[in-house]
């Protein structure tokens, strides 16, 4: 009966997928975080500007 546990473990860890693997990948997106910047959805915060976008336009690519 414990085998039963184990295995119900093992095929739980085997049908896992990586998380975010299910979002497209824009290239913007990948640019902006290539250049060790982040995506955010509203204004960027006060100590960061805008350089540009992210998820195909709708987020705004935040640099230092």
């Amino acid at each position: 009966m414990r085998i039963l546990y184990l295995l119900f473990a093992v095929v739980f860890l085997l049908f896992q997928t990586a998380p975010g693997s299910a979002d497209p990948i824009f290239a913007d997106t990948a640019e902006c975080r290539s250049q060790g910047n982040f995506c955010r959805a509203g204004a960027c915060p006060p100590t960061f500007a805008a350089s540009g976008s992210c998820h195909g336009g709708l987020l705004k690519c935040c640099s230092k």
